[in-house]
């Protein structure tokens, strides 16, 4: 090999499409994004158009190979990570019948409240590993089956993001284990397609397309896709895995004594594990990676959007004034710093956007506790903080159980909030371990060429060091610690108290 072989790793997101060119030293040499827009024609809807999204991967990966300087011949392989839980109808011709229907659509919910209501839920969950959610490919099948007949019937597959842009390069539909493992219907021990879980959905394994593990490599290309994308027909397509379970590997997140946390809009905590591991009540996800690699763990619907929302609300005459937007988020850390920790007594239940885990509660909003004459916006902005964390706290404290490893020793920070020392150090006294902040935000991308490089062979081991370091760290103070746990304790209590609320409150929302 050259010293020019990169691997090219397609990352196929919410929001944008990202291609990295990665020497195999695990250096990005070139980087390509292009976004797109989410759709929403009507009320919790949140779509896309498949077919803006392949050409934004195409050109991802053509732009990545030519900033790179490689030629064709030093492309050693394309590796792909997607985003999870999208779904796609086709008819016969291979033609979508419906947008890509994306993880944040939440038409769904009252099929998965009818799942979840008699036990049935937890049954798929138990089998499948991902918990009844709007989100899921199951759960939108059988809205798609009710809501939209004529369209389902017409259906001759259904397949997510990924599998649409495999099909326009190589003619097959195949879906990672990984990818498959977030769909609800895919048995995590038989590694197949679960037959109560297509009952369930109205499906039949014809209509879905063929798991395969996330190693799996695809050859030959035509002569004008490969002119497209810089790239030799021959050149070794990598089948890939979810960004979520790639994002572990690319932050070195591969055993129970670690924990990755992400947050971005929205969030997650990630632990790998060496077998499936469930929680007994369906809070947990569990999703391949590879071989005898697991991820678990919980996403959170609410991350930096609640500081967006709390920027527009209570910045915006500010802003007017002449101060730039983005110094309105400067202003407002300035501000949370000041408040202290614990926000003067303030609680905040971030969940403007309903939540995921731990709560699986599509109709949860966000609630202020403890407002009294004496706060100000800064105690405001601090509780919306604390609460962002003390949802990724709560995911936590369910990764800490002897089954799933334990408490972990350290927590490795993702996404745009680690850009910002306060948040991560709430978040080490929250968690009261320490927090370390690894030397590339581009995990799931990294985590694509690490598993590309382990398909094709230029690896003996999927977990190969690349020498990457975590520069910085924050450690746990212990008095801000135990100021923490007592106030989790009663966040969690706040919701407990509060949740038989939310579905009217929701309802009378929606027919204001």
């Amino acid at each position: 090999m050259s010293k020019n072989t990169v691997v090219i790793a397609a990352d196929i997101g919410t929001t944008s499409a990202k291609a990295l060119a990665v020497g195999l030293d695990g250096c990005v040499r070139a980087v390509h994004a292009k976004g797109y827009p989410l759709l929403s024609p009507e009320p919790d809807a949140a779509e896309q158009d498949p077919d803006v999204i392949a050409d934004a991967v195409f050109e991802c990966v053509r732009e990545a190979v030519r900033k790179s300087g490689a030629a064709p011949d030093d492309v050693l392989c394309v590796s792909f990570s997607a985003a999870m839980h999208s779904l796609i109808a086709l008819d016969a011709g291979n033609r979508p019948l419906t947008r890509s229907i994306t993880w944040a659509d939440r038409r769904a919910q009252a099929f998965a409240d009818e799942l979840n209501a008699d036990g049935t839920g937890l049954s798929v969950y138990r089998r499948t590993g991902t918990p009844i959610h709007p989100m899921s490919p199951l759960v939108k099948l059988r809205w798609l089956r009710r809501e939209r007949p004529d369209v389902f019937r017409r259906a001759a597959k259904f397949v997510g993001i990924k599998e649409y842009i495999f099909h326009l390069l190589f003619g097959r539909y195949v879906v990672d284990y990984s990818i498959a493992s977030t769909t609800g219907m895919f048995n995590l021990q038989q590694c197949g397609w679960d037959a109560e879980a297509m009952e369930l959905a109205g499906v039949q394994p014809h209509r879905l397309p063929e798991p395969l593990p996330a190693t799996s490599v695809l050859s030959g290309i035509s002569e004008a896709d490969a002119s497209r994308l810089g790239l030799r027909p021959d050149t070794p397509f990598v089948i890939g895995a979810s960004d979520g379970a790639l994002a572990n590997l690319g932050a070195g997140v591969m055993g129970s004594d670690r924990l990755a946390v992400t947050v971005g809009t929205s969030g997650a905590v990630r632990k790998t594990v060496d077998r499936p591991v469930l929680d007994e009540r369906g809070r947990l996800f569990c999703y391949a990676l590879a071989e005898n690699r697991w991820v678990i763990g919980g996403a959170t619907n609410n991350g930096a959007i609640v500081l967006q929302w709390m920027r527009d609300q209570l910045y915006a005459q500010r802003d007017q004034a002449g101060t730039e937007r983005e110094d309105a988020f400067d202003r407002m850390l300035e501000e949370a710093e000041a408040a202290g920790c614990g926000a003067g007594g303030l609680l905040f239940l971030p969940l403007l956007a309903g939540e995921r885990a731990p709560f699986w509660n599509g109709s949860a909003r966000g609630v202020f506790f403890g407002l009294s004459l004496r706060h100000e916006r800064k105690h405001m902005v601090r509780a919306a903080m604390e609460g962002v964390m003390f949802q990724i706290a709560a995911i936590a404290s369910l990764l800490e159980a002897p089954e799933a490893g334990g408490k972990p020793a350290e927590a490795l920070a993702g996404g745009g909030f680690a850009k910002s020392p306060l948040w991560c150090q709430i978040l080490a006294d929250m968690l009261g371990i320490p927090v370390a902040i690894p030397d590339t935000v581009e995990s799931s991308g990294l985590g694509a060429a690490r598993l590309g490089m382990y398909a094709v062979g230029a690896v003996n081991a999927l977990e190969h060091d690349w020498g990457q370091s975590a520069p910085l760290r924050y450690e746990p103070a212990g008095e801000r610690h135990g100021t923490y746990r007592e106030l989790f304790g009663m966040y969690m209590r706040l919701y407990e108290q509060v949740k038989e609320l939310f579905p009217p409150i929701s309802r009378f929302q929606r027919n204001e």
